[in-house]
């Protein structure tokens, strides 16, 4: 039987701080969200027996890999701690959280570390943007572009209109919805952020086309940052909750999961697809498997999600690949308010990948780490009333790498 995984706690760095500003880089918010989540936790150093690191970019953006050994650098109590690096686009801290639960299972462990952290900052907006074609098909992707990812799910958008059609009054809702989200976010990027009237519009001047498909308000944003969270076994969960005067039972623990690839290119994914019932058949698959594994019956056991939102257009395919609504009718679920705060699926309460703000390597656990702060009644003003469980769906590159979590109360 699968041993259960729960999450003690977690730190995020602020996603709206712009760290080589102060003179500090990718090793300062390895520092800070590694102590912060030991003293979220309450946790001596020495209980750390494994640490994992999510990170996407490091070497094209900083000339620094090796990030594994980075922890113990910056922390010297870590020192001796075993470490690894993952990588998998934007998906890379989830499969850092995929590995940290295998080695809790396999009674290997009983108490990990997992780290994500991206550094984007240090460059001009070009360049980084330059930097993260690496997570396409360099050179075969088969279409030319300024921009790689906002013309790829500018293409999204696009296969969707032909398959189903397509309003792009939808997709700036989307928008709207998760940037408002953000403001409750005392962490969030865009908190302070302000809108012209115009914004969420196809006005040509306030929300010009970047790429075709995709407008301005679209896009994510990356950002700097760092989030950590530490998971523990039963055992281990248990005796932390005693020492510590809490109860087993309302902790957090992921209840399932879902992980699954397809191949780079993404055109090749629309070929492979069609006549199919979902865009993404992969992805669908994926959420499939971490429900099964919770036991649970689908998107409707969910009190809310924490989805990938890189493009207005990612989230649009969460919606109806989750079963929200029927295949291509994602559009439902934003009109009738489903996934807005109060609705029946609450959908990236924390501003998202858009409004939060989008540190590459970090995502993944920034999602798990909301997902935990929701089912234990600590995501403040983000706060879902009663979440007792969320789901998250992270996706690198262009849906090529896909990871699920399922996370519950005790």
């Amino acid at each position: 039987m699968q041993q259960p995984v729960y999450v003690l706690g977690g730190f995020q760095t602020d996603f709206a701080k712009a760290w080589a500003r102060n003179g500090q880089d990718i090793s300062d918010m390895t520092r800070e969200a590694t102590l912060g989540a030991l003293h979220a936790c309450k946790l001596d150093p020495s209980a750390i027996e494994s640490i994992h690191v999510g990170n996407a970019f490091g070497e094209l953006q900083r000339q620094q890999a090796h990030l594994g050994a980075m922890v113990s650098q910056v922390v010297p109590e870590l020192w001796g701690v075993p470490a690894m690096r993952h990588e998998g686009a934007c998906a890379s801290s989830s499969l850092g959280i995929l590995a940290a639960m295998a080695e809790i299972e396999a009674g290997r462990y009983d108490c990990v570390l997992v780290l994500g952290v991206e550094e984007f900052k240090n460059l001009s907006g070009n360049e980084a943007s330059v930097n993260q074609n690496a997570a396409s098909w360099q050179g075969h992707e088969g279409f030319d572009c300024t921009y790689m990812w906002p013309s790829a799910f500018g293409k999204v958008a696009m296969e969707y209109e032909r398959r189903y059609g397509l309003d792009r009054r939808h997709l700036n809702r989307i928008a709207e919805i998760n940037y408002s989200n953000a403001k409750r976010n005392p962490l969030a990027q865009t908190r302070k952020w302000q809108f012209d009237p115009l914004a969420f519009t196809d006005d040509d001047e306030v929300n010009p086309v970047i790429e075709p498909g995709t407008r301005r308000q679209d896009c994510g944003q990356i950002t700097d940052g760092a989030c950590a969270v530490v998971l523990a076994s039963a055992r281990f969960a248990q005796a932390h909750a005693q020492r510590t005067g809490g109860q087993l039972q309302t902790m957090a623990r992921i209840a399932g999961w879902g992980h699954r690839n397809a191949g780079i290119r993404l055109l090749d994914k629309f070929e492979r697809s069609e006549g199919q019932t979902y865009v993404f058949p992969h992805l669908r698959q994926t959420l499939e498997d971490a429900w099964r594994r919770a036991g649970v019956q689908g998107v409707k056991a969910m009190d809310g999600i924490e989805t990938h939102d890189c493009f207005t257009t990612t989230e649009y395919v969460a919606i109806d690949h989750l079963g929200l609504t029927p295949p291509g009718q994602s559009w439902q679920a934003v009109e009738d308010g489903v996934i807005a705060p109060g609705g029946s699926c609450p959908i990236n309460m924390s501003g998202g990948l858009i409004g939060c703000g989008h540190p590459v390597g970090a995502t993944g656990s920034r999602m798990l780490f909301d997902a935990a702060q929701q089912v234990t009644d600590k995501a403040g003003e983000c706060q879902i009333e009663g979440a007792q469980r969320i789901q998250t769906l992270n996706i690198g590159g262009s849906c090529a790498t896909v990871v699920s979590f399922v996370v519950e109360r005790g």
